[in-house]
Order: C-alpha cells, then sequence, then structure tokens
C-alpha cells in the first residue's frame, strides 16, 4: 500500500493570462486519480482543498496521516467526503463499516482516527473519489445514498445541457462544515455541465469528469468570462477551478462529473451568471 501526494499552489489571475497550454495543464489539471491499491493525494491552496481517489484491488487500504498535514492522523483538522463511482465497497470509519455501492457517498467528520478502504470484489473494485478541506468542528459520519439526495432536474435537450444534479453532500442532507460534493449526469444528446456558466469568489471548486465514453474528451473551460481558456480532459481525470475562474465544460459525448467545493458560502443561489453571449 502507498500513498502519493502533490501540491498545487495558487495562481493569481493575471498570471494566469500568460499560460500556454502546457502551463494550464501543470497548474489545474489532475491526471491521476486513482491506481491499484495506492492513495493517491492532491493538496492545492485554493481553500486547502485535497483531491484524491483510492481504488482498493488487492488489499484494505489505509488513509494514512502526510507530513503535508502535520498531524498525527490525517483528519485530526479536517473533514472527508467520498463517492464511489466503481463496485460495491466497504470504508471502515474508526472500526465501524460502512457498505458504500455505486454512486453512494460517504461523510466522515474530524478527529476521526482511523479510514480504510476495501472492495467487494477485486474483478470490479471500488473506485473512491475524495475530496477534503479543514474542519473546526467534529460532525458525524454519515453515508448518503441516492434516495437521501436533493435531486435536481435542469437544462433542456433544445440548449444540450439537459441533466440530473444529485447533491449528495451538502448542508441540507448531511451536516459538514464547508466541504460540498454532489454528482451531476448528463442525459444523452447533452453535452454542457452547466450554461450559463458562473463564478463564486466565494468558494472554489474542483471537478472530477468520468463515464467519459473511450475516445470521447470533455473540454473544461476557465478563466474570467472576459478572458477564457480551456483544457481538454479525459476519462477520469480532475481540474481545479479557483475562485476567480468561470464553471464550465463540454463534452464530445454526455459523461458524468462530480462538484466538490470549498469556502465560505454554503448558499447555491450566490453564483454570479455569465451568458453565452457575454464570453470572450
Amino acid at each position: 500500500m502507498t500513498t502519493h501526494i502533490s501540491e498545487r499552489f495558487a495562481v493569481h489571475s493575471d498570471d494566469y493570462k500568460h499560460y500556454d497550454t502546457e502551463k494550464l495543464r501543470k497548474h489545474f489539471l489532475i491526471e491521476n486519480i486513482f491506481e491499484a491499491d495506492t492513495v493517491q493525494l492532491t493538496y492545492t491552496h485554493y481553500d486547502r482543498l485535497m483531491v484524491g481517489g483510492v481504488m482498493p484491488v488487492n488489499q484494505e487500504v489505509t488513509l494514512e496521516p502526510v507530513d503535508l498535514l502535520k498531524a498525527e492522523h490525517f483528519l485530526d483538522r479536517r473533514e472527508l467526503g467520498a463517492i464511489n463511482i466503481g463496485g460495491a465497497g466497504q470504508v471502515i470509519v474508526d472500526g465501524e463499516t460502512y457498505s458504500i455501492g455505486n454512486k453512494e457517498a460517504i461523510y466522515i467528520g474530524a478527529t476521526t482516527k482511523t479510514v480504510s478502504f476495501k472492495s467487494a470484489d477485486a474483478a470490479n473494485p471500488a473506485k473512491f473519489y475524495i475530496n477534503s478541506t479543514p474542519a473546526h468542528h467534529a460532525y458525524p459520519t454519515k453515508k448518503v445514498g441516492m434516495s437521501e439526495a436533493n435531486v435536481l432536474q435542469m437544462g433542456a435537450s433544445e440548449t444540450c445541457n439537459e441533466r440530473q444534479i444529485n447533491q449528495l453532500l451538502i448542508s441540507s442532507v448531511v451536516q459538514t462544515c464547508q466541504l460540498q460534493m454532489g454528482m451531476t449526469e448528463l442525459k444523452p444528446g447533452s453535452i454542457w455541465n452547466t450554461m450559463p456558466c458562473h463564478t463564486h469568489s466565494r468558494r472554489m471548486e474542483a471537478y472530477f469528469y468520468f463515464n467519459v465514453p473511450t475516445d470521447q474528451a470533455v473540454c473544461h473551460f476557465m478563466g474570467p468570462a472576459h478572458e477564457t481558456r480551456h483544457i481538454w480532459m479525459h476519462n477520469e481525470q480532475a481540474v481545479v477551478s479557483p475562485p476567480w475562474s468561470l464553471h464550465s465544460g463540454v463534452g464530445t459525448a454526455n459523461y458524468t462529473f462530480i462538484w466538490g467545493m470549498a469556502g465560505e458560502n454554503l448558499d447555491y443561489n450566490d453564483m454570479d451568471f455569465h451568458k453565452p453571449n457575454q464570453l470572450k
């Protein structure tokens, strides 16, 4: 069992204007999320959000403390959310086992001492996509299935953005300090994950794209509305979206993505929208 961790520093929007493709991908794209029996982590300096993945195949995988956090346990001062996009699995939290199926989530509060992950079938391993943020309070661990999620039907086929938004780890479903996570599924024929696009300076986001068909891709847009750039992404890759950046993407086929947020505001109606004819 191995833990891999990398660090991404915050980028000023003025500096971003001068980035070429290679530099954009270096600072914002997270290409490797899952590796067998490994904890993959990226520590970002955007609200201290950590992005990662755990895919237990041949053994139970433990979330170990990392030197970067300077803490005895990984969650001494942090909270964590995990959404399983693979086969059936289990998350063991301080000795209590939670069965987490495909598209189910778990929230784990601060001060938790031990967390480990298992797959029910090595031939169809669980894939736990995780986000973690600093936490000021210890809220209880809670499993959230689709039946507990707040589900929204948004968009329209005419504008190619008909989608189902599954709000899993949000304040109306489970108590958290600042971490919010959910999963958006695009309907066949729809490719825009949000349009009109939006910004929100009060919080950042990370997007994780999956169920992207073989030989297809997603074009993730970022930057201020008047100075946009793009990053081409493939299946099971993540991207960090700073508070100054708009949040939007379009695929060459329909796909699913997980959004995770950290910041000071938990209100989903506080976005600043940018209409398509305003973008540059």
